[in-house]
């Protein structure tokens, strides 16, 4: 493509991404389509000459954008929300036009002393400790991994990475409604799913620390070494809040890795009147937020904060020939901080976001956001018909229909499953569902940059009216 071809092929597509963000509500948040629709429209091979931009445009907008779901929809209820802005879709562009490699200061000095500056700007807005240190991974599913393996290599004093397991006793201790990637990286790290200890949560579905004392203190006498926590501060069925300072302390008693997933609730640390979640954090030694969820920077960005930056780079650090630099001993190379060696320029959005909100702007919209979820509380409790199945901390609400008479469990799944799938078919809003005490629940979260409180009521009119109309 020659530069003048880009140039206007690249402003069109600016025109075209301001006109989406400025309509995505026209759109329906999901499309309507069966498996294999969009496959069924592409070649079954790639063309062998170059093809002009504006068929594969055409295309785009004929075969491609019919089949997404909205995610920055104002009705997109479902999930966690994914950051988008265009303060961080601007840095994007100028990312991938510079093209970067960032795995060493060397190799683009400005996005690691960037990065290193951010999480200093992060963990400072989230009232973490100063002795935190961070890093930019991809997501909290990776970063989570990062402290199961510094944890793991710590504690064998790094004999694992010289000579395999040899004999595993290492347990790693979550809570029953801690998020799946903690089972998968408990897998990826070698320690075996047996050695995942789930610990029972209470009425709030938060970790009960005496559970989780009893568990430790019984594998301690049978011979296995207590090698990781991982709490959760806003699980993802319920955004339940684990008490972080009593597990804190437990870890500490059995010298056990305390590591804190974040991932979407988070950012609410930016508000000083939400810090009682984080509450004993000074004791933990790793920590993850997203701020590619709540934060309204595009994905990926997860900011992973470690107390021992020692312990992280011994475990990761690999320095063959062609990587040595002069300036090694004097800066971040942060291919030793994570699993992969390449790395994008993730730390130019996070400071567009940063600094185009500015803190108060960000306070401003997490603090609304979390009024929404309270107001949308109040009307499911009280409604006629509908249960609160959890606490609201801060903006999901989960819920359930339960018609009059109806008290049968199965009976409701039923029900509560063909009100979310009606839903969802109207193309109008997206939810989602989980389970709380075996009870099927509805998921409700609004969180995206544009969403108001008219969407809210909007997303919970439409919720009564179809479970009026469910037959």
């Amino acid at each position: 493509m020659e530069t003048n071809e880009f140039r206007q092929a690249a402003h069109q597509l600016v025109d075209w991404m301001a006109d989406y963000m400025e309509n995505t509500e026209r759109y329906d948040v999901k499309p309507s389509i069966r498996p294999g629709a969009i496959k069924n429209q592409l070649p079954a091979s790639a063309p062998i000459e170059g093809e002009d931009f504006q068929k594969l445009f055409h295309d785009f907008n004929s075969i491609i954008l019919p089949g997404m779901t909205h995610w920055q929809h104002p009705q997109f209820f479902a999930y966690f929300p994914t950051g988008a802005s265009g303060p961080s879709i601007l840095a994007e562009m100028l990312a991938s036009t510079l093209g970067a490699q960032c795995m060493i200061w060397l190799t683009s000095p400005a996005a690691e002393e960037l990065e290193e500056r951010m999480m200093e700007w992060l963990r400072d807005m989230l009232g973490l400790p100063s002795s935190f240190t961070g890093v930019i991974q991809d997501s909290s599913s990776t970063a989570t991994l990062v402290a199961l393996l510094t944890a793991r290599e710590k504690k064998s004093d790094y004999q694992i990475n010289k000579n395999g397991f040899i004999n595993n006793r290492f347990r790693v201790y979550t809570s029953s409604q801690a998020h799946s990637s903690v089972d998968k990286d408990v897998k990826i790290a070698g320690l075996g799913i047996n050695n995942l200890i789930k610990i029972q949560v209470d009425e709030n579905f938060a970790m009960i620390p005496e559970a989780l004392q009893e568990a430790m203190e019984r594998d301690v006498q049978q011979g296995f070494i207590p090698l990781c926590v991982v709490s959760t501060i806003g699980t993802t069925s319920s955004t339940a809040i684990d008490p972080i300072g009593a597990i804190a302390k437990i870890c500490l008693r059995y010298a056990c890795w305390h590591h804190i997933d974040a991932s979407f609730a988070g950012t609410a640390l930016v508000l000083p009147e939400m810090r009682w979640m984080s509450k004993g954090v000074e004791n933990c030694d790793s920590f993850v937020v997203n701020p590619h969820k709540w934060m309204f920077t595009n994905f990926d960005c997860s900011a992973y904060f470690v107390k021992d930056k020692k312990a992280l780079i011994n475990t990761f650090a690999i320095l063959p020939e062609y990587l040595k630099t002069p300036e090694d001993h004097l800066v971040n190379n942060y291919r030793d901080w994570g699993i992969p060696l390449g790395r994008r320029f993730r730390a130019l959005k996070l400071w567009f976001v940063i600094r185009s909100y500015g803190l108060r702007r960000l306070q401003e919209i997490i603090r609304e956001h979390i009024t929404f979820g309270q107001w949308l509380k109040e009307k499911v409790i009280a409604a006629r018909n509908f249960e609160l199945l959890a606490p609201v901390p801060l903006n999901l609400v989960c819920f359930r229909y339960k018609p009059d008479g109806v008290t049968d469990e199965k009976e409701l799944e039923e029900i509560n499953s063909k009100l979310l799938q009606t839903l969802n078919a109207s193309g109008k809003i997206l939810v989602t569902q989980t389970k709380l005490n075996d009870k099927y629940a509805i998921r409700f979260v609004g969180g995206s940059e544009k969403t108001t409180l008219e969407h809210i009521q909007q997303g919970w009119r439409r919720v009564e009216q179809t479970a009026l109309e469910l037959k």
